[in-house]
């Protein structure tokens, strides 16, 4: 029996217009990036010109030596607020992860009594904005004593349903024959979970930690927080920009500011989510 395999017939002209319009989408699509970035090193000048440049002409660090110049004489230091923010993110994403997996291997690999149902209102919960449950939200946290505390803002992070929704989706296409094998070596749940669904699940886990760095990172100004000692780095860069327009080149620091740690995560997860996405799914 021949096996006859189809062969891609483009010239070199055809790769070279499929790498053009590549790179012209790829470019275009950075435009903000790169707009945002150089806007940071523009003086006031240059900011207010119209057409706006996306280039820089005369090129000034002012912006964020005004910036740092206005942290340094805030009530309360600029460490606290990054501190803040960082722990806020680091523990409410690694809740995030580890409850959203452990709820979500039952739900995707043993067959629980109203398990359907359960998931039911997962996926329901998903349609509704965040603005909604402002009101619940704040009912649940005064009646448990969080406000103006830490776990006001990391709880509803850990148990967000779309973690869980992610990681059930992608929990599923792991084979059972996978876990039986476990069970016969001896595994137990546990192990089984930590040495056979975890890694392959990679590329789940790896997308829900930017979702999860993103959303948190960029918590500003909340209901639940009113304590200056507690509150997050974007509200503290927020307050600076708020001073009118003379703040103009601070607010364009501010915004690379709350650009790096996000894009940071990007770039260390993106290849090994793209190399894992390329072949997720391992199918009997």
């Amino acid at each position: 029996m021949k096996i006859y395999q189809k062969k891609v017939n483009r010239s070199l002209w055809g790769n070279i217009s499929v790498f053009l319009f590549v790179f012209i989408c790829a470019a275009f699509m950075s435009l903000p990036l790169i707009f945002a970035i150089t806007s940071a090193f523009k003086p006031l000048n240059e900011l207010w010109l119209y057409p706006p440049r996306l280039y820089v002409v005369h090129p000034t660090l002012k912006n964020f030596s005004d910036l740092f110049a206005l942290l340094s004489n805030s009530w309360v230091p600029f460490s606290r607020y990054f501190f803040n923010t960082a722990f806020i993110t680091a523990v409410g994403t690694a809740g995030n992860v580890l409850v959203a997996s452990m709820c979500a291997y039952p739900l995707a690999k043993y067959k629980i009594p109203g398990s359907k149902a359960f998931f039911s209102i997962i996926v329901l919960s998903l349609m509704f904005n965040t603005s909604v449950t402002d009101i619940p939200n704040y009912l649940t946290m005064s009646f448990l004593g969080w406000i103006n505390s830490y776990q006001a803002l990391i709880v509803p992070a850990i148990g967000s349903s779309l973690g869980l929704y992610l990681m059930k989706q992608f929990m599923e296409q792991i084979p059972d024959s996978l876990i039986e094998a476990a069970k016969i070596d001896g595994a137990g749940h546990w192990r089984t979970f930590i040495r056979i669904i975890m890694p392959n699940v990679k590329p789940a886990w790896l997308t829900l930690i930017v979702f999860s760095v993103q959303g948190l990172w960029n918590i500003g100004n909340t209901n639940f927080i009113y304590s200056e000692q507690l509150k997050t780095l974007p509200y503290a860069l927020n307050q600076i920009i708020s001073g009118g327009i003379a703040r103009a080149g601070v607010g364009s620091a501010v915004a690379v500011i709350l650009l790096i740690v996000p894009i940071s995560v990007f770039i260390f997860t993106q290849s090994n989510i793209i190399e894992t996405m390329s072949s997720s799914g391992i199918k009997e």
